[in-house]
């Protein structure tokens, strides 16, 4: 509604009869109804109504708590997993590291693919077909799973070649405890596809507590049987594999079966005759491969990365260990914010409606720097404490506490630009341009440039992390760019 006239002035009043228009006015009274006039429209412009907007700021709420929750659980339940492994021996928790790595770039492959399907269920709601939407969330349950059956029949029959092809020359003993925890473990790689995939759908329909209390009780059972199986009956490697496979499995099913349910926004479709979608199978492939070869080739740069620290000495090995598992908590917050980035911005762009994008980018932006600058705070407070139970020498403490600040002020000021940008992009189907961005950023700068600061000028482990905050840069600077583009606007993956 206009805004309401404003009172007049009783000169203004004695000035002005009906009929006569502003000419007649005296020149001081016009110029104030004319400032009086100007203050009323830039209001109205500033005001604009979000009354009709998909996610207020208690549904972002709802939203992104529950990620970050889920996201801490995830990180808390890793240090004990491996602080229980190390009851079991040294040689247990090498064994069980090598196969980790494996497991890690599997769950990304399948998180790449749960996010190409979350994009595309999602901009199907923002388009307000839900029967394509629950087609998009069956296609994807199916394919992930057929995918990671098939996986897990490589490992088995490829289990040889990966312990002594993948992994080189170890110790016989190490070698055992890696034999047996793949066994295990790799049986559990399609409740964990399975998950994923369900996650990402409750996300894409902005419930992301379902996830989170799933998450859970997963990690309860894997804790809780860890606990039992090693400390109390003394198992070795087959005490921390059990309860990881048993967990997913439960995981599995429950998230499965809630999905399951009628009435939803997005349920699956209760038939066990699966007929491939192709498009379908296309769109959720657009995004999933290109995030997927994204996902892999980071962790192979850190690989690389690691063999380079490792030339450094002892020192340098624990202070960037240490330094690491600080770092997953200072970009956590970041990082549960980005899983709902997909959701919200997929809506919209399914709608074709960028007005609201550009909105909602903006404000998730906003959280994220507000949300990074305090989980670095407190870790930058609490970081003696954090370094003296480590037990530290005085070299490696220093060297951490100057790589954890100098992380923690780049963290604030570049990460939500290099990591949450390329969220909407991914959200609105243009991954293969993050992907091109992030792998090219990686190799030359975070790569190339550890060898020069790290090696070649002297620096040591904490040349490596400044290489990295250089690719940071060099990401925010490229993405921004695709950003003010305009281009990845019409990429979305359905029509």
């Amino acid at each position: 509604a206009p805004p309401a006239r404003p009172c007049e002035s009783a000169g203004a009043r004695d000035n002005e009869t009906p009929g006569r228009n502003e000419g007649s006015l005296r020149p001081e009274v016009l110029k104030k109804t004319l400032r009086e006039k100007g203050d009323i429209q830039m209001r109205g412009k500033e005001k604009v109504d979000r009354s009709g907007y998909l996610f207020s700021s208690r549904d972002l709420t709802a939203l992104l708590i529950p990620l970050v929750i889920e996201q801490l659980l995830s990180v808390l339940v890793g240090m004990a997993d491996s602080i229980m492994v190390a009851n079991v021996g040294e040689a247990a928790v090498s064994g069980v590291s090598l196969v980790d790595n494996i497991m890690v770039l599997l769950i990304n492959v399948f998180s790449a693919l749960a996010t190409g399907g979350a994009v595309g269920a999602g901009q199907y709601l923002g388009r307000k077909d839900k029967e394509k939407a629950r087609q998009a969330a069956t296609q994807l349950i199916w394919f992930i799973t057929i995918c990671a059956v098939v996986i897990t029949v490589l490992i088995y029959l490829c289990k040889s070649w990966i312990l002594h092809g993948v992994f080189g020359k170890i110790e016989e003993d190490v070698m055992r405890h890696a034999d047996i925890y793949l066994m295990i473990v790799a049986a559990s790689v399609p409740f964990i596809a399975l998950y994923n995939g369900g996650a990402a759908i409750f996300r894409t329909m902005g419930n992301s507590e379902v996830s989170m209390r799933v998450s859970v009780i997963m990690n309860i059972i894997n804790v809780t049987g860890n606990a039992c199986l090693i400390y109390g009956l003394h198992r070795g490697t087959e005490g921390v594999a059990v309860p990881t496979l048993i967990s997913r499995m439960v995981a599995a099913i429950l998230i499965i079966s809630l999905l399951l349910r009628p009435g939803q926004t997005i349920s699956m479709e209760r038939n066990l005759h699966y007929r491939p979608d192709w498009q379908m199978i296309r769109n959720i492939l657009k995004v999933g491969i290109p995030n997927g070869l994204e996902n892999s080739m980071f962790q192979l740069g850190k690989i690389i990365v690691l063999s380079l620290v490792s030339t450094f000495g002892t020192y340098a090995i624990a202070a960037n260990a240490v330094s690491n598992t600080i770092a997953s908590f200072q970009v956590l917050p970041g990082m549960a914010i980005a899983l709902g980035v997909t959701t919200v911005i997929a809506r919209w762009v399914g709608a074709g409606d960028y007005e609201q994008v550009k909105y909602y980018t903006k404000k998730l932006m906003i959280i994220t720097y507000l949300s990074m600058i305090v989980t670095n705070t407190i870790i930058l407070f609490v970081l003696p404490w954090i370094l003296k139970a480590y037990h530290l020498s005085k070299l490696t403490a220093s060297t951490t506490t100057q790589i954890v600040g100098f992380y923690a002020i780049c963290s604030v000021l570049i990460w939500p630009l290099a990591f949450t940008t390329p969220a909407v992009f991914r959200a609105a189907g243009d991954a293969r341009m993050c992907m091109v961005i992030s792998v090219v950023s990686m190799w030359i700068f975070r790569i190339i440039f550890s060898y020069i600061l790290g090696q070649y000028f002297g620096m040591g482990v904490f040349g490596v992390w400044v290489a990295m905050i250089i690719d940071w840069v060099a990401r925010s600077v490229c993405f921004l760019l695709r950003f003010k583009s305009g281009k990845w606007k019409h990429e979305a993956i359905v029509s």
